[in-house]
């Protein structure tokens, strides 16, 4: 079942008199449960398009639909909405709350909208995603206690309060070193395959495409691959076979 489509889209931003085509007729499907890797140097469109899926910008041309609603059409109160309750960021940057504790990072976002939980609810929720991302020790810390490895568990867990549909991650990884990063990448492919939550990705990273199930590859702006990792697989191994039975 698809979860985020985009038909056809253009983003074209002006820079003085001239105009820079940032996206240029940009179409892929992405599934419900999905780890997608959308790669491409700097100055791809790959975050733009990120910024895209997640209402943070929108497109010159084309749709771009998350559960098959055009986002073009939702008025500001709706895409609030669907940021709360649909969408889940994580930034290369960390963007904590400085002044608050790891438990009340994570648990700031459960205070937002109308339908918050009991307190009850929200504490036993915050516990579990804490101990998930490893930070039960470092619960009533604060953001400069942390090393970046931490600050970044704590936004995945964060992203995660709200039981996201999907979770957007720019450059993840762009501020840790290798080792850290390769245990944020499990972490959050754990997370993927435990909470069934979709999680896309503006990178660069080797290792995040390595891993991921759909990888989808820009080059100025457009389309220059789009594949399932398991279909690659599955084409290789009937390859081989081919070979062998010659």
């Amino acid at each position: 079942m698809s979860i985020v489509q985009l038909v056809d889209v253009h983003k074209t931003y002006p820079l003085g008199k001239t105009e820079v085509q940032a996206v240029k007729g940009v179409t892929f499907t992405i599934e419900k449960g999905d780890f997608v890797s959308i790669a491409g140097p700097s100055g791809s469109g790959k975050s733009t398009i990120l910024n895209m899926i997640g209402c943070i910008d929108t497109a010159t041309s084309g749709q771009v639909l998350i559960n098959d609603v055009d986002t073009a059409g939702l008025t500001d109160r709706q895409i609030t909405k669907l940021r709360h309750e649909v969408l889940g960021f994580i930034f290369q940057s960390f963007n904590l709350i400085p002044v608050l504790s790891v438990f009340e990072n994570v648990e700031f976002p459960l205070l937002l909208g109308k339908d918050a939980p009991s307190r009850s609810e929200r504490y036993r929720w915050v516990e579990f995603l804490i101990e998930d991302v490893g930070l039960s020790k470092w619960k009533d810390h604060k953001p400069n206690e942390l090393s970046g490895g931490q600050r970044q568990r704590v936004a995945i867990a964060r992203a995660l309060a709200t039981k996201p549909s999907i979770v957007m991650a720019d450059e993840p990884t762009a501020n840790l070193d290798s080792v850290t990063s390769q245990a944020i990448i499990e972490l959050m492919k754990k997370m993927n395959r435990e909470l069934e939550t979709t999680f896309i990705f503006s990178t660069h990273d080797p290792d995040i495409i390595e891993i991921a199930d759909h990888v989808i590859k820009l080059h100025d702006g457009q389309v220059l691959e789009d594949y399932k990792t398991d279909e690659v697989e599955r084409g290789l191994g009937a390859l081989t076979q081919d070979k062998e039975m010659a």
